[in-house]
């Protein structure tokens, strides 16, 4: 039953382990390049020059629904609203670390 168990615990660490996808130094330093060379323009900061009530701080991030990665992720390639899509323009990697360093700089109140 030890082993069992034993087996049933390293097995989800695994799974865990091999599906999550920590934010890396170099993710972040990925994410800051892109976010300079293609969102800065308008998001720099953290703020937003077209909706500025729809800025990139925690706290309107959080309000509009925006505060995870994947929600980031799914704006940046298909635009909404004012903000243009970037699929096709950006990989799939340079997505997800822009998404990362936004997430990152929120939690840092854009310091």
């Amino acid at each position: 039953m030890r082993k069992k168990l034993l087996m049933i615990v390293v097995a989800i660490a695994l799974l865990t382990l091999t599906f999550a996808r920590p934010v890396l130094a170099a993710d972040l330093a990925l994410g800051a390049k892109v976010f300079s060379s293609n969102c800065a323009a308008c998001h720099m900061n953290g703020g937003n020059v077209v909706l500025a009530s729809k800025t990139l701080k925690a706290e309107t991030l959080k309000q509009f629904g925006m505060d995870s990665a994947d929600a980031i992720i799914n704006q940046v390639k298909n635009g909404k609203n004012a903000m243009p899509s970037f699929k096709g323009r950006l990989t799939d990697e340079q997505i997800e670390a822009v998404a990362a360093y936004v997430l990152d700089q929120s939690s840092k109140g854009w310091k």
